[in-house]
């Protein structure tokens, strides 16, 4: 009888047949495992004509080791040791290599060079390409050269152009251009080579282009070449030298295709390849997106060394749609937002998200009291102090430019005024209910001197003239919801300013009062930078807003007013956050010389679209577009036409809905209950605690008997429902006769 183990051994002898595809490379395996189900199927079969008298139990146990289909897992550390490698154990499965890409487990590669130049580049040319939209590996290979060397070659060269021009001069012929400008470029690095100024480099760039498909590696090929091309740089296909291109974009650091060019240290520096920024973080929300290289801009603001945010942009550009979505996001992740809202753009937002919306007009509700102290006790401060402070402040917005004398009549009238009320400086008369401007004009007209008689005069339309009861009442709102609006819309143009001091200084009491981490929006912060004392007021809440753990926004469209104070650039200077979108001609000198801006820069700001700007986050700043979910954008647009389809859109719900509430409801027929004398011949049929033939019968059904069905809602989808209660001689049918008279 033939052993299976000849067998096997004389099927491992036999040549490997010569017909393999030249262009398919097999990767080295160990010799015990190459075809093994195969020749195991094969000497079966032989096996079986050999003998016919059976196999013995050792061709069985070779049977079953080398027909088993199951696949063998390999130790690493065992495989090495039994003469493997470790390049054995990660290699690839399968490499095709073709003449113009690999294809390496399914996936296919094709690597270019670079062998033309752009005779002029600039800092980061090579942008387009590093931030390809689409993945690359890309390799850049630098060798320096003896400059010995190459000043000798220089002078050469520089010899024969000579030579050349002089003849064409000579024969009176037109000196050629191209040579003329080489003879200039050489002559011009002879010179910086002998001063040391530069040095010289050979330089080689290959890219290597994954994809999934052929039809896809070409379209990525084709599209990495165009935009070489557009940067006046020529990149080649390295057609049948596709394994070393390949080889030299691996991180082996070996160039195996040497396709080089030299290059001064100047241009060298400019394919530094790190010259796209990203500015992004673990946590925080998504603020945009950079369109350089597409990565989210992702933040979170209170990380930095304060809070605060500055923002700037003409009108339309999209800085208050980028700040909702900024408040919308920070609200979904636990941060209260406080808005004051000068033309009611925050309204509907507010009311989405179950705010609270605070008007203030001469017909509101909502009243605030200047005069309230902020019950915050803090050592080594005098509460009653910084409120006088704040009022001086306040009344100087409200009265206008006061002289010294009036200054210190106004400070005695406003200690006195407290005093009026038993609040002194000791704190435990804080608690005591604080005075009204009333008061105060009733304690400047009680001086009875000319400059008190005055003041007086300049606050009287707010106690008995037109303005009465809007500042000349005690407070009766809170801060309670995550997501407060306070609106001035319906205030007088001439009192917005007063109002949103009022409004200003009692969020920062409240803040003051309750540590927590806070958003305070201020639109139009312009209208406040408009007067000193209140433009120093809110200078003083951006410098201590970090303490309380609040973040201060300022918005604003008039950059002129704004950065013309020192406070104002103040302001920007202690803002860690800026947004920059579009901005007019006229500002954008002043913007690019607060914020040093580029030439380019300034240029982006200029032709920018809406919600397209520069994004500042401390020392770093990136282009930035604004992005928002639909759902997002139905909440937070203030376009005309967006209204206009929102409008729409709920009109059309509406009218749906109340047609459904409208539709008559089915009818439904009652059905008299059963006579007595049904149950009367029943034993038992009264008495509970028995059980008889009625425990058979279903809740639904003995409910429908006595003619009262469920209560059910209308069926707004029309569905066909059966409401006719069951047959009542039906269910008794079902008693046992045997139980039944």
């Amino acid at each position: 009888m033939v052993k299976l183990k000849e067998i096997f051994k004389k099927k491992a002898a036999q040549p490997v047949p010569a017909n393999v595809p030249a262009s398919t490379t097999a990767i080295p395996q160990p010799p015990a495992q190459a075809n093994t189900q195969t020749l195991a199927n094969q000497t079966i079969q032989e096996a079986k004509v050999v003998s016919r008298r059976g196999l013995d139990q050792e061709d069985l146990d070779i049977i079953a080791k080398q027909g088993s289909t199951k696949p063998e897992i390999i130790d690493p550390n065992k495989a090495v040791a039994d003469g493997m490698d470790v390049l054995d154990v990660i290699a690839p499965k399968t490499l095709e290599i073709d003449f113009d890409y690999l294809k390496i487990n399914g996936v296919y590669f094709r690597t270019l060079f670079v062998s033309g130049y752009p005779r002029f580049v600039s800092p980061g040319w090579l942008e387009q390409i590093i931030n390809f939209d689409s993945s690359l590996d890309i390799s850049f290979y630098v060798y320096p050269v003896e400059v010995r060397g190459v000043l000798e070659d220089l002078r050469h060269k520089i010899a024969e152009m000579e030579a050349e021009i002089a003849t064409d001069l000579e024969r009176g012929r037109i000196v050629n251009a191209t040579t003329q400008a080489k003879l200039d470029d050489a002559q011009l690095l002879q010179e910086e080579l002998v001063k040391g100024a530069e040095h010289f480099y050979e330089f080689a760039f290959y890219i290597t282009i994954p994809a999934r498909d052929v039809e896809d590696l070409n379209d990525v090929t084709k599209q990495v070449q165009a935009t070489l091309g557009s940067l006046l740089v020529t990149a080649q296909v390295a057609t049948l030298d596709m394994e070393n291109g390949f080889y030299s974009t691996l991180p082996f650091a070996t160039d195996r295709l040497s396709i080089t060019r030299n290059m001064d240290t100047t241009s060298l520096s400019t394919t530094f390849p790190l010259t796209s920024a990203e500015l992004s973080s673990d946590s925080g929300i998504l603020y945009g997106i950079n369109p350089l290289n597409e990565s989210f801009i992702i933040f979170d603001r209170f990380s930095m060394e304060n809070s605060n945010m500055a923002i700037f942009a003409t009108s339309g550009s999209g800085k208050s749609y980028f700040v909702k979505l900024e408040a919308l996001r920070s609200l979904m992740l636990g941060t209260e937002v406080i808005v004051i809202d000068p033309e009611a753009e925050y309204k509907d937002l507010c009311g989405a998200v179950g705010g609270q919306y605070i008007t203030f007009a001469y017909s509101s509700e909502s009243k605030i009291n200047p005069f309230d102290l902020s019950q915050v006790y803090e050592e080594g401060e005098n509460q009653l102090g910084l409120k006088v402070l704040s009022l001086h402040a306040l009344f100087k917005v409200i009265m206008g430019q006061l002289t010294p004398m009036q200054e210190a009549l106004l400070d005695h009238a406003l200690v006195e005024t407290y005093r009026g009320k038993g609040i002194t400086q000791d704190p435990s008369t804080q608690t005591k209910e604080p005075p009204l401007m009333e008061d105060l004009y009733k304690t400047l007209i009680g001086m009875e001197t000319e400059p008190a008689m005055d003041l007086a005069a300049r606050i009287e339309k707010f106690v008995k003239g037109s303005f009465i009861g809007i500042f000349d009442q005690q407070t009766n709102i809170e801060i309670n919801n995550p997501f407060t609006v306070f609106s001035v819309r319906e205030v007088q143009d001439a009192l917005r300013p007063i109002a949103m001091f009022i409004i200003l200084e009692f969020i920062w009491t409240k803040v003051k009062r309750d540590l927590r981490k806070r958003l305070l929006i201020v639109d139009e912060a312009w209208l406040m930078m408009k007067f000193p004392d209140s433009a120093q007021f809110m200078w003083s809440i951006v410098k201590r807003a970090r303490k309380y753990y609040l973040g201060l926004t300022t918005i604003t469209q008039d950059v002129e007013d704004f950065l013309t104070q020192d406070i104002g650039k103040a302001i920007v200077t202690n803002s860690a956050i800026r947004l920059l979108l579009k901005q007019s001609p006229a500002a954008i000198d002043k913007v690019g010389d607060v914020f040093y801006l580029s030439q380019g820069e300034r240029q982006l700001l200029l032709g920018a679209n809406i919600g397209e700007g520069i994004f500042f986050a401390g020392n770093h700043h990136v282009p930035i577009y604004i992005v928002s979910s639909p759902e997002e954008h139905k909440l937070i647009s203030t376009k005309p036409s967006d209204i206009m389809r929102k409008k729409a859109e709920d009109e059309k719900i509406a009218k749906h809905e109340k047609a459904m509430l409208d539709k008559a409801p089915v009818p439904i027929k009652e059905t008299p209950p059963p006579a007595k004398e049904v149950f009367q011949n029943i034993p038992n049929a009264n008495d509970p605690t028995v059980p008889g033939p009625l425990l058979n019968i279903s809740a639904d059904a003995v409910t429908e008997t006595r003619g009262i069905p469920p209560a059910q809602p209308p069926d707004i989808f029309d569905r066909k429902v059966d409401l006719q209660p069951k047959n009542v001689e039906g269910i008794i049918d079902q008693i046992p006769v045997n139980q039944a008279k």
